[in-house]
């Protein structure tokens, strides 16, 4: 979950203008195509529900960016998509939470956690940390400001959010994000890729690698998540998230026998 490096997409002329082409506007419309949540109330679908998006060319193409990379480290595919090479936009969030899962498959949490910094890193241009450190030092207009940026930037990996105020360290500032139902967990159904492929590297990249301390808050009862700009995660072990069982009902490689989801244990 970090600003990628620009890639130069060349777009066919015919039909361009039926493509949803702002990431900024959620709910944007243009000439009639409608971009972000398909629910008829415009909000995420209750919990238990999955909620229906209408995913724009921009969306696609960062499906697709992102699940290229995992899928040098995803193993075989399965059988849909066997002996098919996909194009840019012949992904969508499904087929990226595939990818996703079968990252997950055969690795242990720090093992999954490495592929996603892996996968990061080789999005980014060279140096890019260096720069990011020096541009967005750890100041309290740094976090707010990364804080924004989150919003628009990050609609297509994990569904609506809106900026809130935090306190940190008795400061008060509007560097929190509340993703109100976190697209990747709804979708995958699993407390293990939540926490090993998004919760984990996303905090260990922005305060390691970029020097901007981030912690994620899931919500494992419905699903929402609070990201906080300028607060230093906890450790692995004093972290509450390291004690979350399965969604026994919902994910398709859970162990309802366990009191932990086994993806948590190393």
């Amino acid at each position: 979950m970090v600003v990628l490096s620009y890639q130069v997409v060349q777009f066919p002329t015919t039909n361009i203008h039926k493509l949803c082409i702002s990431p900024l506007k959620p709910h944007n419309y243009h000439h009639g195509i409608r971009c972000g949540i398909a629910e008829p109330s415009g909000q995420p679908a209750p919990m238990g529900q999955k909620t229906k998006y209408n995913d724009g060319v921009f969306e696609k193409v960062f499906m697709s960016l992102f699940a290229r990379k995992m899928e040098k480290f995803s193993g075989k595919p399965n059988k849909e998509s066997e002996g098919k090479k996909k194009g840019l936009f012949d992904y969508d969030y499904d087929s990226f939470v595939d990818v996703s899962r079968r990252v997950m498959q055969g690795r242990n949490r720090i093992q999954q956690q490495e592929v996603v910094r892996e996968v990061l890193l080789s999005m980014l241009p060279p140096g890019a940390p260096d720069q990011f450190r020096k541009l967005f030092p750890p100041t309290k207009w740094a976090a707010e400001f990364n804080a924004a940026l989150t919003v628009p930037f990050f609609h297509w990996l994990v569904g609506p959010s809106e900026v809130k105020e935090v306190e940190i360290n008795g400061v008060k500032q509007r560097s929190g994000v509340l993703i109100k139902k976190c697209r990747y967990l709804e979708n995958s159904g699993c407390v293990g890729m939540c926490v090993n492929m998004c919760k984990i590297p996303t905090q260990d990249f922005f305060t390691n690698e970029f020097g901007l301390p981030l912690t994620m808050i899931p919500n494992f009862e419905d699903m929402s998540c609070e990201m906080v700009y300028g607060q230093t995660p906890p450790p692995f072990e004093e972290d509450p998230v390291a004690k979350q069982p399965c969604f026994a009902e919902i994910c398709s490689v859970a162990n309802p026998n366990s009191s932990i989801c086994p993806k948590l244990q190393a």
